[in-house]
């Protein structure tokens, strides 16, 4: 009787170690199958100082209003990974120089273990013919001599792809899944004024694509309307001009509906609709500018020419190293494609603090 009681025993207790096995199995295989999301935060007091001492316990994170569980939490001294990328295009082009020295004064200024991809545009010659194409000039490193060394072969480019250049970045640079603690500290710092020429995608193609990425995106935003407009009236031979793919970007967005003639030579038009293009696509680059930043939580820093920029890149690098990074699985486990609302709480802090952090993202679909 006693083996037999024992026998049993045995058997209850390999069952429940295989059952508790098959669980954990299918937890590991709902983990795997499931998006982590990584969600950036920045909080700072009522003067805009950083808080950078705060812990797990501080933060409080809903999706759709539903509280979700905190798995994964980056303190402010975690280490990036951080893609540039540098305008060198059109106005541009005599600032090449202070473009390099600002791009190597923000890398110095980044921390040990930042780990930096270098990616700027040039021209590409084929069958007598130039075209602009975006390039990565070196993979994520920390080598800071690799990194000054690859600045050396910024070029600059007959054309602006910038949303190619952007789509770019998320499908290749950062085409791995992160290291553990580079876990939700990935972020995108262009040096642009946003104006894009010649690129194959569109705009809403990369908004849909860094949404699904979790990059935080920051904008140094150079000023160069005054000095394309004063080089764009007058003999259109030698005129600065817009692409053909900008003049249809005009009168898509802006003429949609509207009756009237469309002229997409650029040496057809007068000053006054060249003037007209120049005015709303550098507002319509504001703006697509400041939906990537906010919804991303990340900020543009403006410099008003390329020696402003040093200064502004020097706040870019500050801003990273002040970054808290906060990951969870979704409760909702649809596969649906649909838009998901992120909001972020954060706990005994003083009044009128501001919390910064992504807006929500797009659900993976079957």
């Amino acid at each position: 009787m006693r083996f037999k009681n024992f026998f049993l025993l045995l058997i209850f207790v390999l069952s429940f170690s295989a059952a508790l096995t098959a669980q954990d199995k299918d937890e590991e295989v709902l983990r795997i199958d499931t998006q982590l999301v990584e969600v950036p935060v920045v909080v700072t007091d009522k003067t805009g100082k950083p808080l950078t001492n705060l812990k797990q316990s501080n933060f409080e994170i809903y999706e759709d209003g539903k509280r979700q569980e905190l798995v994964e939490f980056g303190a402010t001294s975690a280490p990036f990974e951080v893609a540039l990328l540098l305008d060198t295009s059109g106005s541009t082009r005599s600032d090449l120089g202070l473009i390099k020295r600002a791009a190597e004064n923000f890398i110095n200024s980044l921390r040990p273990g930042d780990r930096v991809s270098i990616i700027a545009f040039n021209t590409i010659r084929e069958s007598g013919r130039a075209r602009a194409e975006s390039e990565i000039l070196i993979e994520l490193t920390d080598n800071r001599e690799r990194l000054k060394n690859a600045l050396e072969k910024v070029q600059t480019s007959n054309g602006t792809p910038y949303y190619d250049a952007v789509l770019q970045i998320v499908n290749k640079v950062f085409r791995d899944k992160p290291k553990d603690e580079y876990r939700g500290r990935r972020a995108l710092v262009a040096l642009t004024d946003g104006l894009d020429s010649v690129s194959a995608s569109d705009f809403e193609e990369v908004r849909e694509e860094l949404s699904e990425s979790g990059l935080i995106t920051f904008f140094v935003k150079v000023n160069t309307q005054e000095f394309f407009e004063e080089n764009l009236l007058g003999d259109c031979e030698h005129a600065m001009r817009f692409s053909v793919a900008q003049i249809r970007r005009y009168y898509r967005t802006f003429y949609r509906n509207a009756n009237l003639e469309k002229v997409y030579d650029f040496c057809k038009l007068g000053d006054f609709e060249r003037l007209d293009i120049s005015r709303k696509l550098y507002q319509l680059a504001d703006l697509e500018m400041q939906q990537l930043a906010k919804v991303s939580g990340g900020k543009i820093f403006p410099a008003a020419d390329f020696t402003e920029a040093r200064n502004a890149f020097r706040q870019v690098a500050g801003e990273i190293g002040t970054n808290y990074s906060l990951g969870y699985y979704s409760t909702n486990e649809k596969r649906d494609g649909t838009y998901r609302k992120i909001e972020v709480k954060v706990k005994n802090i003083p009044a009128g603090a501001v919390i910064r952090a992504r807006e929500g993202y797009t659900a993976p679909k079957n």
